[in-house]
């Protein structure tokens, strides 16, 4: 089988510094996707490249009615992208923001004669780099193996024949075939070893069931694992890259004498790959089985509304959008770096804050709080509003248990 699958950022200098590699982008403006759609999708897939370990060196954009069959984009495009990287020696990638068939990926490798991505591939190739424990390693392996099934006639076209030769000849199996089922059977395997791994999970989260369960949930890189670390005061990674936690994390913390079990869990993005979400559905457990969410948000992104769309349709996807849920709006130090200047005084900022307050709980139906995890503004006023929302948990939980809180 091919093994030039999810291997980005693979130029190293010596002494194993790696050297970003030098990518290009392109989107597609249809009938489905507005310029200003493409446009903040190319940003986002930007950022992605550069945690995948790529640089972005230009980005390309073609309006087209639907997407080429064989080329995704326009031949006269395809062309304009082979002579800019004729130009340039050292693109090595290129990164397509929708998902392309194996037999599109090989046209267009064909074409520019560099590595081709699409967007499912960069993730996945993200996830498979910050998988750590066995369970994390298993769902990615299994989410790769689901994508490039179907893709493999596509890769392996070279192989579409019956082997020939002394002893071979006959009806015989085609290599395509075989990798088919070598792939099949893989999935099979890795399934039956998740099954084993969730009900480790399982047994260990029944020793946790008198205690409230408060989940941290959100898009990628808003904050989540800070905020896991100021809350709980332990050392979480946190990382200014998108998916910079991939495992669940659990831990104990005591507000006073209340306890309660605090778990930060993989951030969610847009055009997620259908699959990664099915593997990843027992980490999401943690979610299913938490008393309440904290609903984390990055208040500064341009974007934050799409993102807790996206959020809130995944919650809905993994029906858990009826739990009680505290909006957690972050980063308000950068929010109003953008939106206050020196002349706008403290009351008018207090009078403009209220109305954002009012407004997004109008909009969205949960309790609110904004926060900055960096500077620790209004920290103090989450873990007030916290503390409330668990007590309510606790009461209907144990009506008749007396509680010193």
């Amino acid at each position: 089988m091919s093994n030039k699958e999810w291997n980005l950022g693979e130029k190293s200098k010596p002494k194993l510094v790696k050297e970003l590699e030098e990518a290009i982008l392109v989107g597609l403006i249809t009938q489905y996707q507005s310029e200003e759609k493409v446009n903040e999708y190319l940003a986002e897939l930007e950022f992605l490249a550069y945690t995948a370990g790529a640089k972005t060196v230009k980005k390309y954009v073609q309006k087209l009615t639907q997407p080429d069959s064989r080329t995704f984009i326009g031949k006269g495009k395809l062309e304009e992208i082979a002579t800019y990287i004729e130009l340039h020696e050292n693109i090595t990638l290129v990164i397509f923001d929708d998902d392309l068939s194996g037999k599109q990926v090989n046209h267009i490798e064909e074409a520019l004669k560099v590595k081709i991505v699409d967007r499912s591939t960069l993730i996945l190739d993200i996830f498979a780099d910050r998988a750590q424990t066995a369970q994390a390693k298993t769902q990615v392996e299994l989410a790769q193996l689901q994508y490039m099934l179907p893709r493999l006639r596509g890769m392996w076209s070279h192989l579409e024949r019956q082997r020939g030769g002394i002893g071979m000849r006959g009806p015989g199996e085609k290599e395509i075939e075989t990798d088919r089922r070598i792939v099949r059977d893989k999935i099979a395997l890795l399934k039956k070893d998740l099954e084993v791994i969730d009900r480790q999970n399982i047994t260990r989260r029944k020793h946790r069931d008198e205690l409230i369960r408060v989940a941290l949930v959100g898009y990628t890189n808003v904050g989540k694992s800070t905020i896991m670390n100021l809350l709980s005061k332990s050392d979480v990674f946190a990382e200014n890259k998108l998916f910079a936690t991939l495992d669940t994390t659990v831990r104990k913390v005591v507000f006073g004498a209340m306890p309660f079990l605090l778990s930060d869990t993989v951030g969610f993005i847009r055009k997620l790959p259908h699959h990664l979400i099915e593997s990843f559905k027992s980490t999401l457990d943690e979610v299913k089985e938490s008393d309440l969410l904290l609903h984390v948000i990055d208040l500064s992104h341009p974007q934050y509304e799409d993102h807790i769309r996206t959020v809130h349709q995944t919650l809905k996807d993994l029906e858990c959008m009826d739990k009680p849920m505290l909006m957690v709006f972050n980063k308000y130090d950068a929010y109003k770096k953008l939106h206050f200047d020196d002349l706008v005084d403290e009351e008018t900022r207090q009078e403009i804050e209220n109305e954002l307050r009012t407004k997004l709980k109008n909009n969205y139906e949960h309790d609110n709080v904004f926060i900055s995890a960096i500077t620790k503004e209004n920290i103090d006023i989450l873990r007030t509003q916290l503390t409330e929302l668990i007590q309510q948990l606790y009461l209907v939980r144990y009506p008749y248990r007396k509680r010193e809180w």
